[in-house]
């Protein structure tokens, strides 16, 4: 598909400009076998509720963090003034931004009413969905056949129609990939709690139902399997380990692919925005950031570091943010025909 184009040199006085130059890109905790367990419990952060209508509820810290990460809500017409007269890209992952965290991956359900509001989004922008499931799996939960689908983190590209393959660069990887879902199961099988899943081209270890006392151990049996296979890399999600090939490709890079490939790589027609919760989501946040080209939205309870611009506190948020979004394409898409 060639190069990706570096939106790098856009205008600088669009209304999101002064949030941009808020300080540099944040340094994210490097991921290294000796620091496993830290990393698992710095990615687990306890969740606290909050309500966004009442800001005397916020904690403190976390008021203060949404100064330097606004809501989205709170700053929406910042975000459509940036975004009017251009084509808005949509980019959406799905754990905890499109469905609730729950205990038991397969539990994740979309509920009916947040897939209608995505299926109106989808007739009105371009729309994506980027997660560290395999494709099969996020379209079984989502069923709408109008989205583009990016599973195993980016690793398998689908089109709309379910049927069209665009790129799997992992696919030499499929082999080893399924041998190390069956010695991950094997090794874990002891660990109340523990879950492997196999997502195609890669491997998710979830120890979100395994007592803390017992991290240790699915670390060291990740760690003692993972030492066979060169080729495979480990990254972390929420109370999840994530067993990838070691490719030069993430979530980040499926969004340059995705713009790229559907004549959506012009910066100065196009605004691309990305929606996630997962640590996993930071390499796109940080692709819009530091092109300048579109911006990340983060979705989380708790204050955390991240590329993004914005924040929503949790899926309910995410589905009022995608309604307005809608609301407001329509409402420009009237203005454009009755002049």
């Amino acid at each position: 598909m060639g190069s990706y184009t570096n939106c790098s040199n856009y205008a600088h006085d669009d209304p999101v400009e002064e949030l941009k130059e808020m300080g540099s890109p944040l340094k994210l905790m490097p991921l290294h076998a000796t620091g496993w367990l830290n990393d698992m419990k710095v990615s687990s952060p306890t969740a606290i509720s909050f309500n966004i209508g009442n800001p005397g509820a916020f904690d403190p810290i976390y008021r203060a963090w949404t100064k330097k990460y606004p809501s989205a809500l709170l700053a929406f017409n910042q975000i459509v003034a940036y975004g009017k007269g251009k084509k808005i890209a949509l980019f959406l992952d799905y754990d905890g931004t499109l469905s609730p965290i729950v205990d038991e991956p397969d539990n994740a359900i979309m509920s009916d009413q947040m897939r209608e509001v995505v299926r109106n989004a989808a007739s009105h922008l371009p729309t994506a969905i980027i997660s560290g499931r395999s494709c099969d799996k996020v379209f079984d939960f989502v069923k709408l056949t109008e989205l583009y689908y990016a599973g195993s983190h980016g690793m398998d590209i689908m089109g709309p129609g379910k049927d069209l393959k665009i790129f799997q660069p992992a696919s030499e990887f499929l082999p080893i990939i399924n041998e190390v879902f069956g010695l991950l199961v094997e090794k874990t099988t002891g660990i109340n709690g523990a879950l492997v899943e196999n997502n195609k081209f890669c491997v998710s270890v979830h120890y979100r139902n395994v007592d803390e006392k017992d991290w240790p151990l699915v670390a060291q049996y990740t760690n003692d399997v993972l030492k066979a296979y060169p080729h495979l890399r480990l990254s972390h999600g929420r109370k999840v380990l994530e067993v990838r090939p070691v490719i030069d490709w993430n979530k980040g890079k499926a969004v340059e692919f995705l713009l790229d490939s559907i004549g959506l790589a012009d910066c100065e027609r196009v605004l691309p925005i990305y929606i996630g919760d997962d640590r996993t989501d930071e390499d796109a946040f940080k692709v819009l950031r530091e092109d300048k080209r579109g911006f990340g939205i983060v979705v989380s309870s708790v204050p955390k570091e991240s590329y993004a611009l914005y924040s929503l506190v949790d899926p309910s948020e995410v589905m009022d943010f995608l309604k307005r979004l809608v609301k407001w394409k329509e409402e420009e898409a009237s203005q454009a025909t009755i002049k």
